[in-house]
This record gives structure tokens, C-alpha cells and sequence, in this order.
């Protein structure tokens, strides 16, 4: 009896962790055609950063960072690797629908105030290459985010959530912001390299500032997960499979 609820109880929160993953990553695509600015300055080295300018898509990506880390923790390199997979398959179906919805003309009707086509298409209508630079830099980065938190946790053990947690998401995160401007903006000639080696490694700051901004978060979800699994003696092998 046990031994069907401890897996029962993985299961399940593998399921929610796994949903609210995709459900961010989905939501964070969707929504990226907005820029938005967030009046927030420093100085380093005598350069100066900010106010930043960003898509608004970056809202829900402290949440990804987030699970990643507690997925990687509890259930492991593989199950976070082929959520990653699956997730990226997902974002490419969701836009596949979306691009069905945008040649469907819309339908008027005199006194409501309904989405145009034009309104529809400026919200929904990404550029192809920003749509594949951004699969492409989700996939490789949180594939690289996997592998880099694995390494660091055999090397340290159970000790250095942090570092572990931190240092994959930053390096993984170097990588995201200099692949999905380059293939969005970079090959199909809409940024040159100039202008290209000056906002990828602001955005990536951006990042690097919300992924330490984290650091109590984690300590915090770890303390809930382990929480609620404090019964539990092993992950399901449909998880680790």
C-alpha cells in the first residue's frame, strides 16, 4: 500500500509540475510579440545597463527557470530532457493552429466590437524565423540546462542547491539569448551584427539578474516538494524510464 502511494504521489506531482511547465513555455511564445520596458539601470565596469527593453514573454520564464530546477532535482536529467522534447513539439503545434487561424478571415457583425483581421494578425502574426529561433534556443537551452545541472550535482553532491541551480540556468541562458536573436533576427537580415552584439548580451543580464533573483525561491520549492514527498522512497519508473 505504501509503495502505491509514494508512487502515486510522484506521479501526480510530476504531472502538475510537468503541465504548469508547458502551459509557461507555451504562454511565454505566445504572447513575445510586445516589447515592453522595465526601468530598472546599473552600472558595471564603468558601462552602463538599462532601462531595459524586452518582450513581454519574459513574465512567465521565472517560473520555467523555476521547474526546471525542481524537475531536474527530483525526477532527474532524462525526464527533464524529454519534457523539453515534447514541450518544444507543443510550441511548434500551437503555432501550426495559430497559423490556421490567421488565413481564416474573420467573421463581422454590425454593433460588436470584435478582433479585425489586422488586429489578429499584429498579435498572433510572428515571423516565421522568430518562431524557429525561439524553438531552437528553448530546446538547446534546456537541454544544455539538464546536462549542466547533472554535472555540477555529481560533483557536489546533495551540497550547493544554488550553484547547481543557478550555474546551469546562467550558462544555459547565454546560450537561449545569443541562438534566438540570431535565427529570428540576425539570418533572415531584420538586425545586423552590430546592433545584435549590443542587445543579446543586455538581454542576457536581464536574465542573469531574474535567475539569481531566484536563488530563495528555489530554497523554497525544494523545502515544499520535499515536503509533500517526505513519504516517498523512490521516483516511478515511468518517470525515469
Amino acid at each position: 500500500m505504501n509503495t502505491i502511494q509514494t508512487s502515486g504521489r510522484h506521479l501526480w506531482l510530476f504531472v502538475f509540475l510537468a503541465g504548469l511547465f508547458i502551459t509557461n513555455a507555451v504562454t511565454a511564445e505566445l504572447i513575445s510579440n510586445k516589447l515592453v520596458e522595465i526601468p530598472f539601470s546599473f552600472n558595471l565596469f564603468g558601462k552602463e545597463f538599462g532601462p531595459f527593453v524586452t518582450i513581454i514573454g519574459i513574465l512567465p520564464w521565472p517560473i520555467v527557470f523555476l521547474l526546471t530546477d525542481l524537475l531536474n532535482e527530483f525526477y532527474g536529467k532524462k525526464a527533464v530532457q524529454r519534457l523539453s522534447w515534447i514541450t518544444s513539439i507543443l510550441i511548434a503545434y500551437c503555432f501550426i493552429i495559430v497559423l490556421f487561424a490567421l488565413n481564416i478571415p474573420a467573421k463581422q457583425i454590425p454593433g460588436a466590437d470584435l478582433t479585425t483581421d489586422a488586429e489578429f494578425n499584429k498579435v498572433f502574426g510572428q515571423a516565421p524565423w522568430i518562431i524557429v529561433g525561439s524553438i531552437a534556443a528553448f530546446l538547446f537551452s534546456q537541454l544544455m540546462d539538464a546536462t549542466l545541472f547533472q554535472w555540477i550535482k555529481n560533483k557536489t553532491g546533495n551540497r550547493m542547491i544554488w550553484l547547481r541551480s543557478t550555474g546551469s540556468t546562467v550558462v544555459s541562458q547565454l546560450v537561449d539569448s545569443y541562438i534566438v536573436l540570431y535565427i529570428g533576427f540576425v539570418l533572415p537580415g531584420k538586425m545586423n551584427w552590430s546592433d545584435y552584439m549590443t542587445i543579446a548580451p543586455t538581454n542576457y543580464i536581464l536574465k542573469l539578474i531574474i535567475a539569481i533573483s531566484l536563488t530563495p525561491l528555489i530554497y523554497l520549492g525544494h523545502y515544499v516538494v520535499r515536503r509533500y514527498l517526505s513519504s516517498a522512497n523512490k521516483t516511478p519508473e515511468i518517470v525515469q524510464a
